[in-house]
């Protein structure tokens, strides 16, 4: 059932599932493991410990799992490990982890990534992320579910990336982005809420308003940021999605925040 054409080149240790299409002049690496119904379309690159789930789409020129570009990387057994249903555009790469930090690199189910964009080393995608044309990922990066990056995007080494963010077109991501949150420029700002993904995923009118009411108290000019954020923890326990930006602001010990540029 699987369809390997004849220019392609397949190496004997190559895992393959059912109905899996390798198109001409692809290269498939010793280790590499392809799920069921993978399609390399044609001039697809994968090596290393390389897993890509089912129904996974490659056009021309993707590499995936080729060493991290990372000095401290020393040639140890690492990986890349992909999801299901996830789609490739041409000139797409992806690097897997080190074996000075994260070993693997992994990206979740049903994201698409366009032309030319790049994920390097140790970066962790969830579900439903989509990389504009020409998006450049730092290694040791983080992105939750359902972001939306922007075209010619780039995003720093050890950014945290929240769920359901979107960042503009041509922004330059240096801190962390929060759950929902909208950032934009070059060096990138937050300027409000992701409201427009919001609902397009069908939020209700009420979680929107009240997590625009709990933005508007965590970015007041009022007292210090770290009252603010006590303040808004008090006011909004029960509501899930403003616990998560909370939550996600008190796990960034280490790492600064995008605020807006002055108060709201």
């Amino acid at each position: 059932m699987t369809n390997i054409h004849p220019s392609a080149h397949v190496h004997p240790g190559a895992s393959i599932g059912e109905n899996v299409e390798i198109g001409p002049l692809c290269v498939v690496g010793e280790h590499v493991v392809l799920g069921k119904g993978v399609r390399l379309v044609s001039q697809v690159n994968i090596s290393g410990h390389t897993e890509i789930g089912e129904d996974c789409v490659m056009y021309p020129f993707v590499s995936l799992g080729h060493p991290p570009q990372d000095f401290k990387h020393k040639g140890g057994k690492v990986r890349l490990i992909i999801g299901k249903r996830n789609t490739f555009r041409e000139l797409v790469n992806v690097h897997p982890g080190t074996d000075a930090g994260r070993p693997d690199t992994v990206i979740g189910d049903d994201c698409y990534f366009m032309v030319g964009s790049h994920l390097a080393h140790e970066g962790k995608v969830g579900n439903k992320v989509v990389f504009s044309n020409g998006v450049q990922v730092g290694g040791c990066v983080t992105i939750g579910n359902n972001v939306i990056i922007g075209g010619l995007s780039a995003v720093h080494q050890f950014t945290r990336i929240g769920d359901h963010a979107f960042v503009g077109g041509m922004a330059c991501v240096t801190t962390d982005v929060i759950p929902y949150g909208s950032v934009v420029g070059n060096f990138a700002h937050l300027a409000g809420l992701n409201v427009i993904g919001l609902k397009r995923r069908g939020f209700e009118r009420q979680s929107i308003r009240d997590l625009r009411s709990a933005y508007r108290l965590l970015f007041a000019n009022e007292g210090t940021f770290k009252e603010r954020l006590e303040d808004v923890s008090r006011l909004y326990t029960d509501h899930e999605q403003v616990m998560e930006i909370v939550s996600f602001i008190q796990d960034s010990e280490k790492r600064p925040i995008c605020m807006p540029h002055t108060g709201i």
